[in-house]
């Protein structure tokens, strides 16, 4: 547990740093442990962009700017004709990609004969092709035609770049080569290789329409044919006869016959009304030979009649002188009888005139009705007639709407024809270059900047994902005591420089380490490190003094470190015990040179009374109650969990004023988690940069009690100068305190304070 456990919990400062001034720090302090990395991967990657530029071949570009073709042939109208259709992306990016067809390549490589170019079919002059050059293997077969037109395709593939200007109907052809004139007349080539292609297929397309066209007019033709004689059969079949203005001839009779019936019938009533009147003018004859009147028949033909009119007259002249003569001769005078006698047959004469006539109306009003009968017998049969053929016009009308449909397809088909034939002899296009490309005259590959400042963009990645990489590697293991507290949950005590050893055994390194690290200054790093495990101690809430050192793993220098705190202690003026636990190792005792002679074991094992086993070492002027190297307990967990070990452990702290207990590794062994309750406090020691945070982990929550009654840790053999990297650069303020003063140093502190 921490420390500070047992008093009031730390409130940050309203001023201290919020968490983009941290990230700030912690950007800082990252840079400036793995800028090393970094800048050494930016200068490979400069180096690696340098050697690109020198050695990659110059290129050059040009381009050429053209207009595509915005018509096409329509077939919808009545003419055929070149329509404007409306061009959205999808066309241009159809013509664009015509413009990258194999068809227009292979246009531009018969052309210029670009199956004899080197550039074109030969190796290459890529990084790729001397790459793969080093590992060809005897001399390479000669290629065939078709081998050399592919090679010829890809590398204009490779190099082709057909781009829309905008939003417009313009494209650019940009083609790059080694030789600025030919990639010049390469994409000029491509050009005019486009707009052939575009003439080539409208002439195509109008040569398939006309063939297409011929057969198809040849079928028509016949079709109509077919339909014209089909229609010409019906009416023969149904004795369909139409006239000039369209009219079936039932019709036109039909209508002619209803002129004459209504004639007939006024014809006949005429003739009635004519017989009747004379008819009641013969009903007024006399029957009486004295009466003389005269008849008025007012009928026309009558009033007409020369006859009449001369029997008439004669009848007058008569009377009138019948009338004289009887005046003259009397009545009864043989003359005047004999002109009575005249008159008489005069009017008999006028009677039988107008009788003739009578017949003649009967036998003009029996023609009329004769005729109109005749009419309307004729029209009733003409009538049905035109109904029979009514119904085969229906289908009549049918058949020449075929044929009428057929003739009409024909016609247009003929029409376009020979349209699509004086098409097909002049094709247009309204493909057209706008800008010739001109030769180019800078190199438009390598682009010596964008290669070297992608080159260094891609340098500073790497670097930056390598030196996060080499923190994310390296955070498996302790570097700071940051790490160190946030994985542990407790104080770093103290931070321990690595020691200069000389090549020899373990003891004799040990031993080296632990006079070093006695013999420290007391200003120095190591002094203040000890000091700072001191003052944790004291400042422990229930006062420990039974200390355990302990470490997760062997070789970490928790007994040099155990020793060299006891020999600070002891220094300090304060008694101090200190008790090799490590009873399977005795590492304590071989470094101290007190491990032939009874210890730890004997006290528990045998009896042995305290004050007959510790030895007063000379040197670090403490205690020591050794562990023999000779007597290696087989279970010493069970011999420190020994009563006789609670015993001395509460009668040394009752006497020393600090018991420092070198225990054995926490994972190997479970002599620390079996012996975790006699002791007050744990230190534990850590290796910088060699025991992984899992091995901590697992040696501290090995045991509650351990975890529970945790001091804090110590970072040992830790590389400064490395440290310094990961810490940034705080600590350097602490050399303010552990250099020695002057006198003269003293006095201007004094007075600039």
């Amino acid at each position: 547990m921490n420390i500070a456990g047992g008093f009031r919990s730390f409130t940050a400062a309203a001023d201290a740093p919020d968490l983009g001034t941290r990230s700030l720090v912690h950007l800082r302090d990252f840079l400036s442990r793995e800028w090393r990395v970094i800048a050494l991967a930016t200068a490979l990657s400069l180096a690696v962009g340098a050697a690109y530029v020198a050695t990659a071949p110059r290129k050059y570009t040009a381009q050429t700017d053209m207009i595509i073709d915005t018509k096409k042939i329509t077939w919808t109208h009545s003419d055929m004709s070149a329509e404007t259709r409306t061009v959205d992306d999808a066309t241009v990016e159809t013509e664009l990609e015509t413009t990258r067809s194999e068809r227009v390549a292979n246009a531009v490589v018969r052309q210029l004969n670009l199956t004899k170019d080197p550039e074109f079919v030969g190796p290459g002059h890529g990084i790729k092709a001397r790459i793969l050059a080093l590992f060809r293997r005897g001399p390479e077969q000669t290629p065939s035609s078709d081998e050399l037109t592919r090679r010829a395709l890809s590398v204009i593939k490779e190099n082709l770049r057909v781009t829309r200007l905008g939003r417009s109907y313009v494209e650019q052809i940009a083609y790059t080569s080694l030789d600025p004139e030919k990639a010049a007349k390469i994409a000029n080539t491509f050009a005019e290789a486009y707009i052939e292609d575009q003439l080539q297929a409208k002439y195509e397309q109008t040569r398939r329409a006309s063939e297409w066209l011929e057969k198809r007019i040849g079928e028509l033709r016949q079709q109509a044919s077919d339909a014209y004689k089909a229609v010409q059969d019906f009416k023969a079949e149904n004795s369909i006869i139409i006239g000039v203005d369209g009219k079936l001839a039932s019709d036109v009779e039909l209508d002619q016959l209803g002129i004459a019936l209504a004639k007939a019938r006024a014809d006949t009533s005429q003739a009635r009304a004519k017989l009747e009147r004379i008819q009641r003018v013969l009903e007024q004859r006399p029957n009486n030979t004295d009466d003389f009147s005269i008849p008025d028949p007012v009928v026309t033909d009558a009033l007409s009649s020369p006859v009449i009119t001369k029997l008439r007259q004669q009848f007058l002249d008569d009377q009138n002188k019948q009338a004289e003569w009887s005046a003259k001769y009397g009545a009864n005078h043989i003359a005047v009888k004999n002109l009575r006698a005249e008159m008489a047959a005069l009017q008999n004469s006028i009677w039988d005139e107008i009788s003739r006539i009578a017949e003649s109306y009967k036998s003009e009003l029996q023609i009329a009705k004769s005729q109109e009968e005749a009419i309307d017998k004729r029209m009733l049969e003409v009538f049905q007639k035109s109904g029979a053929t009514r119904q085969a016009q229906v289908r009549l009308r049918e058949l020449e709407t075929g044929a009428n449909t057929y003739r009409g397809i024909y016609e247009t088909f003929l029409s376009r024809f020979t349209q699509s034939v004086q098409q097909q002899s002049f094709p247009s296009t309204e493909a057209r270059v706008v800008t010739d490309a001109p030769v180019p005259r800078a190199p438009s590959s390598p682009k010596i900047a964008i290669t070297l400042a992608f080159a260094a963009l891609c340098g500073l990645g790497l670097g930056v994902m390598s030196a996060i990489a080499r923190e994310q590697l390296l955070n498996r293991q302790i570097h700071t005591r940051d790490q160190l507290e946030k994985l542990l949950g407790t104080s770093c005590l103290a931070v321990l420089p690595a020691i200069n050893k000389p090549i020899g055994k373990a003891w004799g390194k040990n031993s080296n380490a632990l006079t070093q690290i006695s013999e420290a200054p007391p200003f120095s790093a190591t002094a203040e490190a000890l000091r700072y495990i001191k003052v944790a101690i004291d400042l422990h809430p229930t006062g420990a003094k039974v200390i355990g050192i302990t470490s997760a793993l062997p070789g970490e220098g928790k007994t040099t470190i155990a020793a060299a705190f006891a020999a600070f202690l002891a220094k300090a003026g304060a008694r101090t015990l200190l008790i090799d636990a490590d009873l399977r190792r005795s590492s304590l005792s071989r470094v101290l040179g007190h491990n032939e002679g009874p210890g730890l074991i004997n006290i528990i094992g045998d009896g042995l009374d305290f004050a007959d086993v510790v030895i007063a070492d000379p040197k670090f002027k403490f205690d020591v109650l050794p562990s023999p190297s000779a007597l290696r307990a087989p279970n010493s967990a069970d011999t420190l969990n020994a009563p006789a070990m609670r015993n001395l452990l509460k009668k040394a702290a009752g006497y020393y004023d600090y018991v420092i207990c070198d225990l054995p590794s926490v994972l190997p062994v479970v002599d620390v988690k079996a012996t975790a309750h006699l002791f007050d406090a744990f230190v534990l020691v850590v290796e910088w940069g060699n025991t992984s945070t899992n091995e901590i982990l697992n040696a501290v929550r090995s045991s509650p009690l351990v975890s529970e009654r945790l001091l804090g840790a110590v970072l040992n053999k830790a590389d400064e100068t490395f440290m310094h990297r990961f810490e940034g650069h705080s600590d350097r303020r602490y050399a303010y305190y552990m250099e020695e003063v002057t006198g003269a140093d003293e006095i201007s502190a004094t007075a600039r304070n």
